[in-house]
């Protein structure tokens, strides 16, 4: 039996938060091959994930609010066992899907550890950190749904799809960092959101986001989808409306900035994300 603060810093719910990359990307896949992209789910939201939260967790040891938690426990060496048998796990699982998905697994999973790792510890340094999270949650994660899930396994993925998939981690990553300035800034981390201030980081995300709806209307457009685009535009209106509404407030009192308007907010955005890609994949049945 699990003890409770390992399950608690796997933090398998916020998978939730990673759901819309992979949706996406099986919008865009020609054929599917569903018994593969159960497994690519499992594999990703189920062990690669959590495991990478859990070792996060590991290593920064947090007393302050984590995303998704607002009281954290304290981790144990159990917690460092059981993500090292979910890597394992993920692993050779992976190669049930192919080479080329194994590789981009182990590559996440160092990318992760890299992030972490106080010997190396990525997520120290502003841009790296940040660049990593863009590249792996979004773009190689876009690669990986979309070659993983497809019937023939393509290598061949929309360019335009996997910079969408970055450019929305990126404009939604900085939000999910603004309340811990301070106890990044204790622990000697500098992110992101840290660097660009409250403000800037509305103003980067505001500017991330507008160019990723402009690439993802590329997309669609050019895919004679145009209507595809404008159900996930209006979709992501109370995303937006809400983003404005906290935006103004921050702007009067930075305090607002807190755990509870951040998890909101990734909660909605998410939600409202995923709905609109679901929609999407079901509608493909009746094409």
């Amino acid at each position: 039996m699990l003890q409770r603060s390992t399950i608690q810093l796997l933090r398998f719910p916020f998978s939730l938060f990673l759901l819309p990359v992979y949706l996406f990307a099986l919008c865009l896949v020609p054929t599917i091959n569903f018994a593969q992209a159960c497994l690519v789910f499992f594999i990703l939201h189920l062990l690669v994930y959590p495991s990478s939260n859990g070792y996060n967790s590991y290593m920064d040891r947090d007393e302050s609010s984590i995303g998704g938690i607002e009281h954290p426990l304290q981790p144990t060496k159990e917690l460092f066992k059981v993500s090292v048998i979910m890597d394992i796990a993920a692993i050779l699982l992976s190669l049930l899907v192919s080479q080329t998905f194994t590789v981009c697994v182990m590559a996440y999973i160092l990318a992760s550890r890299a992030y972490s790792y106080r010997g190396i510890r990525l997520k120290k340094y502003p841009v790296m950190g940040y660049l990593t999270v863009v590249l792996f949650q979004g773009s190689v994660t876009f690669f990986m749904v979309y070659h993983g899930s497809s019937s023939d396994h393509t290598l061949i993925v929309p360019p335009a799809g996997a910079l969408a998939a970055g450019l929305l981690i990126g404009g939604f990553y900085p939000l999910t960092q603004i309340y811990q300035h301070e106890a990044d800034r204790k622990d000697g981390v500098t992110t992101i959101s840290a660097l660009l201030g409250y403000r800037g980081t509305f103003i980067f995300t505001a500017i991330l986001y507008t160019v990723a709806m402009g690439v993802l209307a590329w997309l669609f457009i050019q895919r004679k989808e145009a209507g595809k685009f404008l159900l996930v535009a209006t979709l992501m209106l109370p995303v937006l409306v809400y983003f404005l509404n906290w935006a103004r407030k921050v702007w009067k009192d930075e305090s607002v900035a807190d755990f509870t308007h951040t998890m909101r907010m990734n909660l909605l955005a998410s939600v409202c994300t995923n709905i609109a890609f679901l929609i999407l994949l079901i509608g493909r049945s009746f094409e």
